[in-house]
């Protein structure tokens, strides 16, 4: 396969994932009605990720698809957020929507503006502002996953978060870090863009598998055990003491109000 092609294609494919990456947690979070465990702060963190991360995949000129994957991670990380709004803080609808659309043109506004203020950095060979933009994107990023690690820390368990999530979100980071190793020329901050999500991801896999898997198994093998284990019946009383023994006969007579025959 032709490098280019290969480019597009892992391109499209770490664009598409991570794209719908929010959708599973976003349904999630309205089928249950709340967003207890997930962080707000993550998502709007990820959400302002998204200006530098766009300035940089597009004056870099990153295949299609991861110039408008930052355009939707901001979109779906602010609806992600106003959820957090409105279910855990009680928020109105009205209230949310409006947070949302004023967030999406400010950061319109500055992601348009840095975009031909790098273009015209990059032309005079300045490079610096164009690493600041790929450094300021991967903190933001990294920062919005470190939050959970905080939670994690706290509640000795991975909640709120939709383990579903993480795993799209850390494949479309591998296919978009292999596109861009693709690239005509390797791009080493693309490289460390995605590689820090990804690695930030497979340690809430492990978190999830020590902190959630791991005691469900040992909960339903000791509740196996017990249900495996044979019941001991007490043992039966003797025939001298037994609940089973008739009356003597004198007993009887005694019972009847007779008087008792020598």
């Amino acid at each position: 396969m032709d490098i280019p092609v290969a480019e597009n294609i892992l391109g499209t494919l770490g664009a598409v994932r991570s794209s719908i990456q929010l959708l599973p947690q976003i349904v999630i979070n309205y089928r249950r009605h709340n967003t207890e465990g997930l962080q707000g702060s993550m998502m709007l963190l990820w959400a302002a990720a998204g200006v530098p991360l766009g300035v940089y995949n597009i004056v870099e000129e990153f295949n299609v698809a991861l110039r408008i994957q930052p355009q939707i991670l901001t979109v779906l990380s602010l609806v992600t957020w106003a959820q957090c709004l409105y279910y855990g803080k009680k928020y109105s609808v009205a209230k949310c929507i409006t947070s949302i659309a004023l967030l999406l043109l400010i950061f319109g506004g500055i992601e348009t503006g840095l975009i031909f203020a790098m273009k015209e950095a990059k032309s005079h060979a300045l490079r610096w502002p164009l690493i600041l933009m790929a450094l300021l994107s991967a903190c933001l990023l990294g920062a919005g996953v470190l939050r959970h690690y905080w939670d994690i820390y706290v509640h000795r368990t991975v909640r709120g978060i939709s383990f579903f999530f993480v795993g799209i979100d850390a494949a479309g980071d591998l296919f978009s870090l292999v596109s861009v190793v693709f690239g005509s020329t390797i791009n080493v901050l693309g490289m460390v863009i995605y590689g820090t999500e990804l690695v930030l991801w497979l340690g809430i896999f492990v978190c999830g598998g020590v902190f959630n898997f791991l005691p469900w198994v040992t909960t339903r093998a000791k509740r196996r055990e017990a249900m495996q284990k044979p019941v001991s019946l007490p043992p039966m009383p003797s025939s001298s003491t037994s609940v089973f023994r008739t009356a003597s006969g004198s007993e009887v007579v005694e019972r009847q109000g007779w008087p008792r025959v020598a």
